[in-house]
């Protein structure tokens, strides 16, 4: 049995997104219930050369919909980046969620062999479909979900295994 670029994609991203929605969820809680200011946790870092909470959404988010959009073959819609609360992260990721529920498998099927071109600070990498998947979007969206869970956890809200791995 084989998986479709479809599968390994846009459900994986829905669940990661909708398990950082609820991680995201129980951070808020726990900051009206212990009196904190929430830009705290906002802006919350694990290191002070790492990027805060909130860059960590806007990466997960921004390597969510440029994957369905590419291995779509169509340009990524672009966010403004000012996203401030976690009122405005959830709804970031919801915008995500519902964008990529937009993509069905006829779109993304078959994308294994396209020619995919990332501009980054270093210059143009060039990716086919499946490496792009699978060697650049998977790492890059778990490392920052992760991330995100670590500064929360490490802040004190209480968050577990189960919490990353969401509902079956």
């Amino acid at each position: 049995m084989s998986i479709s670029m479809y599968q390994a994609s846009v459900p994986v991203l829905v669940r990661g997104l909708t398990n950082l929605q609820a991680i995201l969820g129980k951070a808020e809680a726990h900051a009206a219930e212990k009196q904190i200011d929430p830009s705290v946790f906002i802006g919350a870092r694990l290191f002070p050369d790492m990027l805060p909470l909130v860059r960590q959404v806007y990466i997960v988010t921004d390597t969510a919909k440029g994957c369905a959009a590419r291995l779509a073959g169509v340009e990524p819609p672009k966010y403004d980046d000012v996203e401030a609360t976690f009122e405005d992260l959830h709804a970031r990721i919801q915008k995500t969620i519902d964008y990529l529920k937009e993509f069905n498998a006829a779109q993304i099927d078959g994308s294994e062999e396209r020619s995919i071109t990332l501009k980054m600070r270093s210059g143009p990498v060039e990716f086919t479909g499946l490496n792009y998947l699978l060697q650049f979007v998977m790492p890059n969206f778990y490392f920052h979900v992760t991330t995100s869970y670590d500064i929360l956890r490490h802040n004190g809200v209480e968050l577990g295994k189960l919490d990353y791995l969401g509902g079956r």
